[in-house]
């Protein structure tokens, strides 16, 4: 049916497909030679699961769009392709910054010039006196990338001068990757970091102690959080967050359990908010989580 799909005349069918969230690895996978670049860009959604010679094809392949997108996805490990992204005028250079290998003296040369620091300060082979540097930046946005760093200490993390406000998002690249890494999950959860919590709290794979530190947790976001994301969460917490979201806390943001308050709720299409006013410091941190 998928191959049918894609041989469709009608160009929205064939776009709408290959946009699909629920294409099988394989199939996606098949689609490394197709004749359309779109086809064969989707095909790099499977990356990893490539061998390195159908990589190789798709890093040279004869649409500049398919190779610059090939590119982005090797250049988390190939200081080379990065160094080469850098210098191309059409490539995406917070992204390649953001996650690229990156050479010293690249690092280097935009941390002079000011630029795009706070991808920069997120990149995970950024050389430890670098980040030193940048945890000290004037910016507070590239101060507070610093502080989400995974191989900080909790110690050198609560040092970087930043703040959280109460509806900055959780969205932090290494543990929303690894949502079902039990490793990620403590290091996340046990932080005083707010949003290093608020990350943790969208991970339906809790464990149970960990779903209990967060379901204490002083910081409403993270409960928001839970209620919406984790299956399992405490009727107190999801009762709390009914009460102070109301309608907003819709039946269709969170699976439908027997503890859940969104059961005979009607559904609505508003965005969650909280009362919330108070900002995090790390100079002053959230009292720990019982």
């Amino acid at each position: 049916m998928c191959v049918r799909l894609l041989e469709d005349p009608e160009p929205s069918v064939r776009k709408a497909l290959l946009h699909s969230r629920h294409l099988a690895p394989s199939f996606l996978a098949s689609l490394v030679r197709h004749h359309d670049p779109a086809a064969r860009r989707a095909a790099l959604r499977v990356w990893d699961e490539l061998s390195t010679e159908v990589r190789a094809t798709l890093l040279d392949d004869p649409d500049p769009e398919v190779r610059r997108s090939a590119a982005l996805c090797a250049c988390p490990h190939d200081a080379r392709v990065t160094a080469a992204l850098l210098r191309d005028p059409a490539a995406a250079l917070p992204e390649v910054l953001r996650g690229g290998l990156l050479d010293r003296t690249d690092a280097e040369q935009f941390l002079t010039e000011g630029v795009h620091l706070v991808e920069l300060a997120a990149n995970p082979s950024l050389p430890a006196d670098l980040v030193d540097c940048l945890a000290g930046d004037p910016d507070d946005e590239v101060r507070l990338a610093v502080s989400l760093r995974p191989e900080l200490t909790e110690a050198r993390r609560a040092a970087i001068d930043v703040t959280v406000g109460p509806y900055d998002r959780g969205d932090v690249d290494w543990v929303a990757a690894g949502l079902a890494d039990q490793d990620v999950l403590h290091r996340a959860a046990a932080s005083a970091h707010p949003l290093l919590r608020r990350a943790a709290a969208r991970s339906p794979h809790l464990p149970p102690e960990l779903l209990r530190l967060l379901a204490d947790d002083a910081d409403v976001v993270v409960r928001n959080h839970l209620a919406v994301h984790h299956p399992d969460t405490p009727e107190e917490v999801l009762m709390s967050v009914y009460a102070r979201l109301g309608g907003t806390f819709s039946a269709w943001m969170r699976p439908v359990t027997p503890a859940s308050p969104a059961r005979d709720s009607p559904p609505a299409s508003r965005t969650i908010r909280t009362g919330n006013t108070e900002c995090w410091r790390s100079a002053t941190p959230l009292p720990a989580p019982i």
